[in-house]
């Protein structure tokens, strides 16, 4: 067990985090299912508390936002659904906050900025929908999001770690270099992160739909400074992707790629964990499942061209790989206290 439940807190916490990967995972439906502007207004739908639904409110709707798409319910309330989660996420926050204050748990500076990361958060929700799914924002949203997830799971790691965590005089060998590569490995997994949100937001998922090779070639034609243009300018509306072909090619190759080396270094990793004490070698047996399954969901995206239910799946093993991460960083942190180093 990596979290004692008796201690202040963490059980809310823990809660918190539940509650992060659900709103990570329908931010991730909501963007595959091409729901980002199902509703054309924030932070109601059409002008409503919920969506519109029956006939009468679609007609009174449609004919309100004539500017906007028709109502399309199938769109609207995977958008709401995702608002009024997040929404009772920040509430939840806001409550760990007021809770560790009372409390006077010995962590002030990482409450803090959850809080103020939610509403950070909020804020870019907003600006996706009025910014018309611009990729910038689409990408920091998704970021922002597995950054909240991310920091709850750390702070119920330092208020909430069982003594599994103690080193219990276990004998480590090199372990400053063994930490040096987690940090590495935790990098590399938040920049593939990143270059995963920049991919789905240019709708560059499907832009090689063959595997292992990318169009038949190993090192297939692309536009990198297209694809990698930050400067692009807002709108007016980006909703299945304005760039060609070779720039979300380049995107998606930059992907693959970032996979593979992914892989690469986190199997570095895992190798010395495996042959460590049984928390170390928990950590990375979970470590190498989490990673040989994304890697097949990814493949699997190619394959079988993006099924929803294999896209999404994506982005939560991705999630809690990101997490694993963070667990195997802070467990060898916690390692240079007690052990034995030779």
């Amino acid at each position: 067990m990596i979290l004692d439940f008796k201690k202040p807190a963490v059980k809310l916490i823990f809660i918190a985090c539940l509650l992060a990967v659900v709103v990570v995972g329908l931010g991730a439906f909501t963007r595959l299912a091409d729901a980002g502007l199902g509703c054309p207004d924030w932070p109601g739908c059409y002008g409503k508390l919920l969506w519109p639904d029956t006939e009468q409110e679609i007609v009174v709707a449609n004919a309100k936002f004539a500017d906007a798409a028709p109502v399309d319910t199938d769109k609207t309330w995977p958008e709401m659904v995702h608002r009024y989660f997040a929404g009772t996420l920040g509430l939840v926050v806001l409550a760990i906050l007021l809770v560790i204050r009372k409390k006077q748990l010995p962590v002030k500076k990482l409450p803090v900025t959850l809080l103020v990361l939610v509403i950070v958060q909020a804020a870019f929700g907003m600006w996706t929908v009025t910014l018309k799914l611009w990729p910038q924002v689409v990408t920091a949203h998704l970021l922002g999001g597995f950054a909240t997830l991310s920091l709850l799971w750390l702070l119920a790691l330092r208020l909430g770690h069982s003594s599994a965590f103690a080193a219990q005089n276990t004998v480590w060998k090199n372990l400053a270099c063994l930490r040096k590569l987690a940090a590495v490995g935790l990098a590399v997994v938040i920049v593939q992160i990143a270059l995963g949100g920049w991919t789905t937001s240019n709708y560059a998922a499907l832009a090689c739909i063959d595997f292992p090779t990318c169009h038949g070639e190993w090192v297939p034609k692309t536009n990198f400074k297209q694809g990698f243009d930050f400067t692009q300018q807002v709108g007016p509306n980006y909703l299945g992707g304005l760039l060609d072909n070779d720039a979300r090619t380049a995107i998606h190759f930059s992907h693959r790629l970032g996979a593979l080396l992914t892989t690469l270094i986190l199997l570095l990793l895992i190798a010395p964990l495996v042959r460590a004490g049984a928390m170390a070698r928990k950590l990375g047996s979970v470590l190498a499942g989490l990673l040989v399954f994304q890697v097949g969901l990814g493949i699997s995206n190619v394959v079988f061209t993006l099924p929803l239910a294999v896209a999404v799946m994506h982005n939560g093993v991705g999630a809690l790989l990101l997490l694993a991460m963070i667990t195997v960083n802070y467990f060898l942190y916690k390692q240079t206290q007690n052990a034995v180093v030779v």
